[in-house]
């Protein structure tokens, strides 16, 4: 179970209240952190929602909507298991039952619904800059330090131990040359000058490990 005293529920309540909930928020907090600390996840974690809460509130001024990404970010991975493929979307669904409850205007509802399920590709479309946010701040791991991105990818395995190692590097690899043959890992500015570079690298490297 998580730790309810830690500083997450206050920004989820502060966040749903200031978003025009009409009832307690600290249930929805209860619930969703339960989930991000169900034993089955070694990177999809609590310390990754606070990750990516973080760097969406170091990227907010790039959002048209800062609070909706905040919104999607909580929701993003709420339903995760490693070996099913439709967890964005029943992570959206999970999103649009329990803000719905709470009272938020349906615009915003379907703001979230919508980002949640973009995390599935990681590819907004030309100016959906609540988008360019949610999947820039989901991808920052890929750009931090090599020590911490080799923490990363043993997670990563570690979530996926059930599948066997050769078949484990054949996905993987595919998934990393997908991710180096985009023109453009990050689409805001801040985040492509700061994680762009260490994350083809890190990338890279990584790809290299799998097929060496």
């Amino acid at each position: 179970m998580f730790d309810m005293t830690s500083a997450l529920p206050d920004r989820w309540n502060e966040l749903l209240l200031r978003c025009g909930a009409t009832v307690d928020p600290a249930p929805y907090a209860r619930d969703l952190l339960e989930r991000w600390a169900e034993p089955q996840r070694r990177y999809h974690t609590t310390e990754h929602l606070r990750a990516v809460l973080d760097h969406v509130d170091a990227l907010a001024g790039y959002a048209d909507d800062p609070d909706a990404v905040r919104l999607a970010a909580w929701f993003h991975d709420a339903v995760y298991k490693p070996d099913r493929s439709e967890n964005e979307e029943r992570s959206a669904q999970l999103a649009v039952r329990a803000l719905r409850e709470a009272g938020l205007a349906e615009a915003l509802v379907e703001e979230v619904a919508r980002l949640v399920r973009l995390t599935v590709t990681h590819h907004p479309e030309p100016g959906d800059r609540n988008g360019e946010v949610l999947c820039d701040a989901d991808l920052a791991v890929l750009g931090g330090p090599p020590e911490g991105y080799a923490a990363y990818a043993a997670a990563v395995r570690a979530e996926y131990a059930f599948v066997p190692e050769e078949a484990f590097r054949t996905g993987r690899a595919a998934i990393l040359r997908q991710l180096l043959d985009l023109p453009a890992l990050y689409r805001t500015p801040a985040a492509r000058d700061r994680f762009d570079a260490p994350a083809r690298a890190n990338l890279a490297a990584e790809l290299t490990a799998l097929e060496g």
